[in-house]
């Protein structure tokens, strides 16, 4: 493809920005929040589409607490001694996800690395909390890599839930620098694990584009997520949430989105979900249609 002139510019492109979305159900959505106690990815990673979700009357649960063991440098939550697991957090999950009507509900977590399971039991115990609150729904868990246990893993899969992501993030050659602590070939292992088991959920992950990877790399990464039978993958721009964070190497063009789209599927990914202003739980109900 010829690149446009801008791509590589600081200045943020024209296809990033957006309007801002209309209030919908955004302020009942933040009270019920506040009034459960409960954390959101949307709110602790300064996700870009929070107000499109919110609106819609959605949101992506964040279980565990928002402060994180680690310190990838790409993202907003921030790192510091985690407290103590809430043991009725479940619960109000399941009540936050009963009133808000959900269909399909995704859980994701900080990392948890002080904890001797990463936090799987509690995974599973929000999950059953969904069930008897909200039977129809699906779940969807984005989880941390527990540092490679696979026992952790298989609480989790155990409590059966429909979609179990896990976001390689970024290409191998770029971990040092974008996700300390992280290891590319324990992250593919995880989701090896996952899509091998009996159980029968999906396995999905995500990429992000814009910290430096080449095409070459990405292909690479692609292909390996293909070889080991994930289902889904979602690839958006990365967008530096603070001056602490990595800053942006390169503006991905729309067009560049699309074209990774139709690789991935050429590789064997039966769902590809690429665009500028994609995230890992953006319209994650949409993508199990």
């Amino acid at each position: 493809m010829t690149v446009p002139s801008d791509i590589t510019s600081k200045r943020l492109p024209a296809w990033l920005r957006r309007p801002l979305a209309q209030p919908g159900q955004a302020i009942a959505v933040a009270e019920m929040l506040d009034e459960l106690s409960l954390n959101t990815v949307c709110q602790s990673a300064k996700c870009p589409n929070r107000g499109e979700c919110f609106s819609a009357g959605t949101a992506t649960f964040l279980i565990m607490g928002d402060a994180c063991t680690r310190g990838c440098r790409f993202c907003a939550v921030k790192t510091e001694r985690p407290h103590a697991l809430d043991p009725d957090e479940p619960r109000r999950v399941g009540e936050a996800a009963a009133r808000l009507g959900l269909r399909h509900v995704v859980i994701t977590t900080v990392t948890r690395d002080d904890l001797a399971d990463g936090g799987a039991a509690h995974f599973a115990a929000t999950i059953r909390a969904i069930r008897e609150a909200l039977p129809a729904a699906t779940v969807e868990v984005l989880i941390p890599d527990f540092q490679g246990d696979p026992q952790a893993l298989e609480t989790v899969l155990a409590a059966r839930p429909e979609v179990l992501n896990h976001n390689l993030e970024t290409v191998p050659e770029l971990y040092p620098q974008v996700r300390r602590g992280a290891e590319y070939a324990r992250s593919l292992e995880l989701l090896a694990r996952a899509s091998a088991h009996p159980g029968g959920c999906s396995t999905k992950s995500g990429l992000m584009l814009g910290l430096g990877e080449t095409r070459e790399q990405l292909t690479r990464v692609l292909s390996d997520l293909a070889r080991i039978g994930c289902e889904m993958v979602t690839v958006g721009q990365y967008l530096r949430p603070s001056r602490r964070n990595l800053p942006v190497v390169r503006y991905v063009h729309p067009d560049e989105f699309h074209e990774i789209e139709l690789l991935g599927r050429s590789l064997g990914i039966p769902v590809m979900y690429c665009g500028p202003l994609v995230r890992s739980s953006h319209d994650a109900a949409g993508l199990l249609k």
